[in-house]
């Protein structure tokens, strides 16, 4: 039995994951960490604490879906008390990224802006047309719920990501996340990310391939959030045993 640690209860898709973990074989939550009080009932024997490394040590690897202060701290403290992390938590700064990746030599750490198949095979398909498709412009829109904090979803930066990729850009130079005013023609290179925020929309994000005469738009719509929690879960059972590193959801499905 795999003992996991929630971090990030409180979160929109903590208590999902909570939820999800009793439901699934071989797994069960051993611990959880909270700021404050958590606003839901939880079986008595998991240890909940304010206290990270009691809550650290009651577990065999931790799942991780909060706000990237937290998950700063987290990765702090782990690299104090080493455990293995499936972190899901997006909007990380240039600091929290290099951090994880120092934390990485010491621990494995799967680090996946979405935990989904359906993203994950589609970032192999947008690396893929991106490379195929040389003369046609890319633009990635991606929509979420009015609560959303961060923009571009961290989703949508992966995408971003896999495109220029796909052409051998930096996507540091060639991202446009903005267009207002008399701004000129689209320059050749340019990767436009685009985020519209509204209502409870879950996710979707469809990056476009733009010619004349012809388009392609590949599209990925999560209708609910135990897509991610329950991701987060398959990537907890395949990570236990592997050695210290920093993986991807492509690692754990095994996308060539």
């Amino acid at each position: 039995m795999i003992k996991i640690g929630v971090f990030g209860a409180s979160g929109r898709v903590g208590k999902l994951l909570i939820d999800d973990l009793k439901a699934t074989s071989g797994v069960s939550v051993s611990s959880v960490y909270v700021r404050n009080n958590l606003d839901f009932s939880i079986d008595p024997s998991v240890l909940v604490t304010s206290a990270m490394h009691s809550f650290l040590n009651a577990c065999d690897i931790v799942i991780d879906f909060s706000l990237p202060e937290a998950c700063e701290t987290l990765l702090e403290e782990a690299i104090r008390t080493p455990k293995p992390l499936v972190i899901g938590t997006t909007g990380l700064n240039t600091h929290q990224l290099n951090l994880l990746k120092d934390a990485s030599e010491l621990m494995p750490i799967l680090y996946a802006t979405n935990m989904s198949l359906g993203v994950a095979l589609l970032n192999k398909l947008v690396y893929q047309a991106s490379s195929a498709l040389k003369d046609f412009d890319i633009e990635i829109v991606e929509m979420h719920h009015k609560h959303k904090k961060d923009a571009p979803s961290g989703t949508a930066l992966t995408l971003s990501e896999s495109a220029a990729a796909g052409r051998g850009l930096d996507i540091n130079k060639v991202r446009v996340s903005g267009r207002d005013g008399n701004i000129g023609e689209r320059k050749k290179d340019e990767i436009a990310v685009m985020a519209l925020r509204g209502g409870d929309i879950v996710g979707r994000h469809t990056v476009g391939f733009y010619n004349d005469g012809e388009f392609i738009e590949l599209s990925h719509t999560a209708t609910s959030r135990n897509t991610f929690s329950k991701g987060a879960i398959r990537a907890a059972s395949w990570l236990i045993n592997k050695e210290a590193g920093l993986y991807s959801i492509s690692d754990c499905l095994e996308l060539e």
